[in-house]
């Protein structure tokens, strides 16, 4: 299977199945001297653990990383960083039936189309368990971004029809609110009621969707290029890749094809601190493909999660057409849980593109191997 990796510097490779032993990521590119630790990436890995309201799976995962390699003494060593998180509960059995038919909005019939057979118990490559290793990978991307002050931080923005709207907060009330909520949706009101059209539609035994809005934060300008690397293109594809995505945009995104050129247009007002002053942020942070030192503020549309209890129509792998209700464990929203892996996607684009960025000018390699500098 080709297209288990992703990066160009920092480069992490995902692999395992739901119902495998486990799931894990090794990451090559990753500079020596991080401080890294496991509990820094088991934080991580816990805000999307399965289990923990009712608004996820009930499969009980405890999600435990473990990293095998490329850390010593609490540092990053240069080399592969290979970590692993052990499966523990699989059910197997929940997913006997579905190996003679296709799931609506699931991955198994092009699955089928494309290998000739496929891992049945709970979607193998395609299930949201393969995140782990984003997630996981996330976290060490974040440790960089750290080193240089540079966050970034997602939460969800709606979950059907409720919005939350935290543009007045700053980044540490933010955080709070987020990881106050259930739904990881920052203001009270706005998580209660989500939390409400939530157990209506479980009632109704159906499921739902939502927006996740993800800020970056700290990053210069001038980083991305202008052609097929283009930041924002690396991010859509980024974000494009996590499973339930079916939208992505930017800043204004599609309200922009409703506005005018001046409407539209962000003033630029002066410099300070070495950053030009924008009098608004349409643009998302990103001009031509390359970050102006603005936030980055993209958000992704996560559809409705498909396994639901009520009954569908679809076919079986002889192409006869039947009814089917989904068994087995599964989320009534993926959006809470996904939070983190947009989180984790968007840091990792980020942490290459800064990377690949050093080779950008001469005076960047010229101070690099300067000995006098």
């Amino acid at each position: 299977m080709a297209g288990s990796s992703f990066g160009t510097i920092f480069k992490i490779t995902t692999w395992g199945e739901s119902h495998g032993r486990g799931i894990g990521v090794v990451v090559d590119g990753c500079p020596a001297g991080i401080p890294l630790q496991e509990e820094w990436v088991q934080a991580y890995l816990n805000r999307r653990r399965p289990g923990q309201t009712r608004y996820s799976t009930p499969r009980k995962e405890n999600d435990i990383v473990a990293i095998e390699s490329g850390v010593f003494e609490g540092l990053t060593t240069g080399t592969p960083i290979s970590m692993t998180v052990y499966n523990e509960t699989q059910r197997s059995a929940d997913y006997s039936e579905i190996a003679g038919y296709y799931r609506p909005g699931h991955a198994d019939f092009t699955f089928d189309a494309k290998y000739g057979f496929r891992d049945y118990r709970g979607g193998g490559r395609s299930s949201g368990r393969e995140t782990i290793g984003r997630v996981a990978a996330g976290a060490v991307a974040c440790a960089l971004l750290k080193e240089l002050g540079i966050t970034a931080t997602a939460y969800t923005k709606a979950i059907g029809p409720v919005n939350a709207t935290p543009s007045n907060l700053s980044p540490d009330i933010l955080i709070l609110e987020r990881d106050a909520s259930p739904l990881f949706m920052p203001g009270k009101a706005a998580s209660d009621a989500a939390e409400e059209y939530l157990q209506n539609t479980m009632r109704a035994f159906d499921s739902a969707g939502g927006i996740i809005e993800c800020i970056i934060s700290g990053i210069p300008a001038g980083i991305g290029d202008p052609v097929f690397e283009k930041l924002d293109a690396n991010l859509a594809k980024a974000i494009f890749s996590i499973g339930a995505v079916k939208g992505f945009e930017i800043g204004s995104g599609f309200l922009c094809a409703a506005a005018k050129g001046s409407e539209n247009n962000d003033a630029f007002l002066g410099t300070k601190n070495g950053r030009a002053e924008k009098a608004t942020n349409r643009a998302g942070g990103i001009l031509g493909g390359i970050s102006d030192g603005s936030d980055i503020v993209l958000r992704a549309a996560i559809k409705p999660t498909p396994s639901i209890f009520r009954e569908q129509q679809t076919i079986g792998r002889d192409g006869c057409p039947r009814t089917v209700q989904v068994k087995g464990r599964h989320d009534p929203v993926i959006v809470p849980r996904a939070v983190v892996v947009v989180e984790a996607m968007a840091a990792l684009t980020v942490a290459d593109a800064l990377l690949v960025n050093m080779g950008a000018r001469m005076e960047y390699v010229r101070k690099f191997y300067d000995k006098n500098s």
